[in-house]
């Protein structure tokens, strides 16, 4: 330990951060190695044992190193951070994807023949005319309050957050995320050395006490599912989007993001936590969910000043979003037999998921089907020992594990893709969840609350 101490220096907490990381990259502190006690380490050094902590922060938020309280801090593994998707490598049935049903994306074979037209060169506006015209009538009629609605194209959801983030914070600001939280967005705070604060979701959405701690906490930016929550489902209340907006009326350049990804989807109505005075605010949608995740495309309405710092990162012919996919999008969503097909899909997800939580209810477990993609299954115990035991059945399943900032009681849980299982394979996945969480807890009861 004394070498790793003397080799550490730095007059700052940023100085110090990349010091320790020097250290990691060189070998010299391998994964699992100890990090010198704060007191000791700003002793040897000659800084205020605040920068220390500060360092040590940013380190964690970094995921270069990971804290455990009185048992100190350790250099983080080499494991990556969960990533949506299906696993390509398993004979196993992958039910944790969280894909759409690639057999109802549309077709694009008929809007891709709509789209010759002159070239689009540099220096001409990132935002194609007609999207702009789509775009706005379909966001602007969900923001009736503002009269400063300005429009960004990004390409897609997670680029529209990491751009938003860039331009409002720097490394180690706190923002608030939704407890469990949506894998990307967790990544993507994470990479960009932000520090995440946890704020719980119940049946409701986002809690107001939640809020209310995130941001006496000084979070700097809050993201916020107002529709189809991923992992859980749920979808914000009238009720509840009322209380969390007079939370925030305090606090009115506190950048608010709204990732409403499930939008045409989605069988909730929309309910912003924005409200009308609020000074820093952005609401995002993108097309992935409905037109297929390459579609590689989200609207950002913001207000003037977000909208202006998104625009620098955006450079005509170069950062923009390619004016073909802006007209192949704007030519799917103009088609009548596109949009129905949509809504269809809509449908679709909605009886499947519903179907899967009556059977999983009928069983012991009692199960809630959300909006989305995805069902939230409740499991008596640790979702990551559910999930072992569903590997030996043939199924490769979500933890809850994955999804949570906090170590608490949404761990019980898993998350599972069920839309694109047939009647007979649902009903085994039902059965072989029921099976798998008697096995770990057989003298309790399985049923359990959602």
């Amino acid at each position: 330990m004394t070498n790793e101490l003397l080799a550490i220096a730095g007059d700052s907490a940023a100085e110090i951060a990349d010091s320790v990381r020097s250290l990691i990259d060189r070998g010299i502190l391998e994964p699992g190695s100890p990090l010198p006690p704060v007191r000791a380490l700003a002793e040897t050094i000659g800084v205020n044992r605040n920068t220390v902590v500060a360092a040590y922060r940013q380190l964690a938020a970094a995921g270069a190193v990971e804290t455990a309280g009185r048992a100190g801090t350790r250099v983080a593994g080499r494991s990556d951070l969960a990533e949506e998707g299906f696993s390509a490598d398993t004979v196993l049935r992958d039910v944790g994807t969280g894909n759409p049903d690639a057999s109802r994306i549309p077709e694009l074979g008929p809007a891709l023949a709509t789209l010759a037209g002159r070239p689009v060169l540099y220096g001409e506006p990132t935002i194609d005319p007609a999207l702009e015209r789509w775009a706005r009538d379909w966001i602007e009629a969900d923001l009736p309050h503002r009269d400063d609605v300005r429009l960004t194209i990004t390409g897609g959801a997670v680029d529209a957050l990491e751009r938003l983030f860039t331009g409002a914070l720097t490394r180690d600001d706190p923002i608030g995320l939704e407890d469990p939280c949506f894998l990307s967005a967790q990544r993507t705070v994470r990479a960009g050395g932000y520090r995440p604060v946890a704020i719980p979701v119940d049946d409701e959405g986002m809690t107001v006490e939640g809020l209310r701690a995130a941001l006496d906490a000084g979070v700097r930016a809050i993201v916020c599912t107002p529709r189809a929550q991923n992992p859980t489902g749920v979808s914000l209340s009238e009720r509840r989007a009322m209380a969390l907006r007079d939370v925030l009326a305090p606090h009115p350049y506190v950048l608010v993001i709204e990732d409403d990804h499930f939008s045409m989807l989605s069988s909730s109505p929309f309910h912003s936590i924005v409200g009308a005075g609020h000074r820093r605010w952005a609401l995002i949608r993108s097309v992935s969910k409905f037109l297929g995740p390459d579609m590689c495309l989200a609207v950002t309405a913001s207000d003037p000043e977000t909208a202006d710092r998104l625009a620098q990162r955006l450079s005509p012919g170069s950062t923009w979003v390619s004016h073909l996919l802006q007209r192949l999008v704007v030519s799917l969503v103009s088609d009548p037999a596109v949009t129905a097909h949509i809504a269809d899909t809509a449908r679709h997800y909605r009886a499947r998921n519903t179907a899967f939580a009556e059977t999983l209810t009928s069983l012991g477990i009692a199960t809630t089907a959300g909006d989305g993609l995805s069902v939230w299954v409740p499991v008596p115990g640790p979702g990551r020992a559910v999930a072992e035991q569903l590997m030996r059945r043939g199924w490769l399943a979500r933890p809850g594990e994955e999804f949570v900032l906090r170590d608490d009681t949404a761990a019980a849980h898993l998350r599972l893709t069920v839309h694109d299982l047939s009647d007979d394979d649902a009903e085994r996945l039902a059965a072989d969840v029921v099976a798998a969480a008697r096995s770990l807890a057989p003298t309790k009861k399985v049923m359990t609350r959602p």
